[in-house]
């Protein structure tokens, strides 16, 4: 294999490991070890090209946030999210109805220029039933000498016989709590850091607006991430957090929900790019992936 390229460690049972240029930069965590009520499901923990966090696990305020995945509060009435769930007229009630996604099978698991890990899950309520079934691809590469880039693109098929109703909070009637898809969380240490877009900083007032991008850069150490909107429908609105902790990620059900009829598919899709404060100058490596990943859905 070349220096620069990306080599998938398959010696575990429970994860596989991204190295580049001999270190870790991710571990994918395909079966989880996470209590029912955090809506347990496979996660990526990663790393600049440093060797500097770029995740946060289990964080005390929210234990249910983990690392990079997609989680999704609002399934009907199942919490794929972790947990408690928003009921209009309640608030945040504790409900047994979590669900968990579950690993069936890689499909491919390459190294090279372009690391690719394709995979097969199911997503299972409380109840036992399988209501989605989803085709999940990554990919990995380096950008430069003190970037590398993350792409992430599943695709979610409704396995019932009656529309799954898709939501967030905020539908619900929770202000500002728009939070529902893929999701980074931050390691601790990256509260109170700064949100960069394309027309500069932004701050925490990104929260709800609709841009191609958005850069978190943490406050104490040399690290930035930048994450793309990849997903069909685009713009959508941002959820956001730096005061209380840090959280980033598009949110494609912030004010509505979304219908998937049965076997019907719903996409949901970012480029996520880890560096330094430097990262927003890589915000065309990540615009080029997102049209790399539409071009994909093409096919």
């Amino acid at each position: 294999m070349a220096e620069d390229d990306v080599a998938i460690d398959r010696s575990l049972s429970d994860r596989v490991r991204l190295r580049l240029a001999g270190r870790v930069v991710a571990e994918y965590i395909f079966r989880p070890d996470t209590a029912r009520i955090e809506s347990p499901r496979p996660y990526a923990r990663l790393t600049t090209l440093g060797g500097l966090p770029a995740t946060g696990f289990r964080p005390v305020d929210h234990p249910w946030h983990h690392g990079l995945s997609l989680a999704l509060p609002c399934v009907g009435p199942d919490n794929f999210w972790g947990g408690p769930t928003y009921l209009s007229g309640r608030g945040y009630v504790d409900l047994p109805n979590h669900g968990r996604q579950i690993h069936r099978s890689f499909d491919r698991l390459t190294d090279g220029p372009v690391a690719r890990l394709d995979q097969t899950l199911d997503w299972v309520t409380g109840h036992e039933e399988v209501v989605l079934t989803e085709t999940r691809r990554l990919t990995a590469r380096p950008i430069d000498s003190k970037a590398w880039a993350l792409t992430w693109c599943s695709r979610l098929r409704n396995l019932t016989s009656q529309p799954l109703v898709i939501a967030s909070p905020t539908v619900r009637g929770r202000p500002d709590a728009g939070y529902a898809g893929l999701f980074w969380r931050g390691p601790a240490d990256f509260r109170g850091g700064r949100i960069v877009g394309p027309d500069g900083l932004v701050g925490q007032e990104a929260r709800d607006s609709s841009a191609e991008w958005l850069a978190y850069l943490a406050p104490d150490q040399p690290v930035g991430v930048l994450m793309a909107d990849a997903t069909p429908g685009r713009p959508h609105p941002w959820f956001v957090r730096s005061q209380e902790y840090a959280g980033l990620g598009p949110a494609p059900f912030f004010h509505r929900e979304t219908v998937v009829a049965p076997a019907a598919e719903l996409v949901l899709a970012v480029v996520l790019c880890l560096g330094d404060h430097d990262i927003a100058a890589r915000q065309g490596a990540a615009v080029a992936l997102v049209a790399e990943l539409d071009r994909a859905a093409d096919r």
